[in-house]
């Protein structure tokens, strides 16, 4: 039974990934799950100096998963690359840093610090909703996704992937953008602008009024962006947003994605990913399944 996957030409033992900002690089998560049962780790976004992040109070608890605004805090590609990088050779899965910044040539000195690290790929995080200035600006306009992710490639030399932003009128032309900048695979959705106030104080729960919306209650919006997208462009998609079981990886692959992440759901259970990818083996022993690459966008 085959339950390798592959992106830009990495293999994955499994499609089972970490979505960035909910994992930090694996070490705290160490220590409940195992890590080279996961096909990979994205790590939580490093920028070219250190991001303190917003003002707390920075997540808030709603209906059906969590807000945040955490702002990418981060100690800095430095900090990253002595401590990080070392722990994560250590295990068997992929290797997949997530880039952040705030002006173009940000990013691009992040990517050139990072090229001649020993990692698989980096995601390039174009859609953050809660960075004022460049992420989400980037990823919400198509021509500027465009180009950045031209700027981007120009110097990269390992894999690229786009992480859109869900905060758009039309998520299609978005992937269609990122693919035309030479992007090799495409990761979404990131999560939904979202608000929510205290009515006996009279104020935001957040310091920064809005934050990122995730958890199960957006997974039906991710699974059709995703279906859309991989129905639209030619490289491989990643998709996540509310996955919390294998048959919530499973409904993804069947929409299109090559691989998943799990995000939200590690907060609430540690082992999640661990369980999705034996969740993952079992159903194809269930049904049948000698290739998973079967299951990814069988329904039309």
């Amino acid at each position: 039974m085959n339950t390798k996957v592959t992106i830009a030409g990495v293999e994955l033992k499994n499609p089972v990934m970490t979505a960035s900002g909910t994992f930090g690089s694996g070490q705290e998560f160490s220590e409940m799950t195992d890590l080279n049962k996961l096909g990979a780790v994205v790590t939580k976004g490093v920028s070219s100096v250190p991001w303190p992040g917003n003002p707390t109070p920075r997540i808030a608890e709603v209906y059906g998963g969590m807000l945040n605004a955490i702002g990418l805090q981060n100690p800095g590609i430095d900090v990253f690359i002595e401590r990080d990088i070392p722990f994560l050779q250590d295990y068997s899965c992929k290797k997949i840093v997530n880039v952040c910044g705030k002006t173009v040539e940000e990013y691009l000195a992040v990517v050139e610090r990072l090229n001649d690290q020993p990692i698989d790929m980096m995601e390039i995080n174009v859609s953050c909703p809660n960075v004022k200035e460049g992420a989400l600006a980037f990823g919400q306009d198509a021509r500027v996704l465009e180009d950045v992710t031209k700027k981007i490639k120009a110097v990269a030399k390992k894999p690229i992937i786009m992480k859109l932003s869900p905060n758009v009128t039309n998520i299609k032309e978005m992937g269609l953008a990122a693919e035309a900048g030479g992007a090799n695979a495409v990761s979404l959705i990131n999560t939904l602008m979202g608000m929510k106030i205290d009515i006996n104080r009279k104020k935001f729960v957040l310091a920064n009024k809005t934050g990122g919306f995730s958890g199960p209650a957006v997974k039906p919006v991710a699974v059709r962006m995703v279906y859309d997208v991989a129905h639209t462009v030619k490289i491989p998609v990643i998709g996540m947003g509310g996955i919390a079981t294998a048959e919530d990886a499973i409904e993804f692959m069947m929409a299109g994605a090559t691989a998943i992440s799990v995000g939200t759901m590690n907060f609430v259970d540690p082992e999640t990913t661990s369980k999705i990818a034996d969740g993952i083996e079992q159903f194809m022993k269930d049904k049948g399944i000698e290739d998973i690459n079967d299951i990814i966008g069988c329904v039309e």
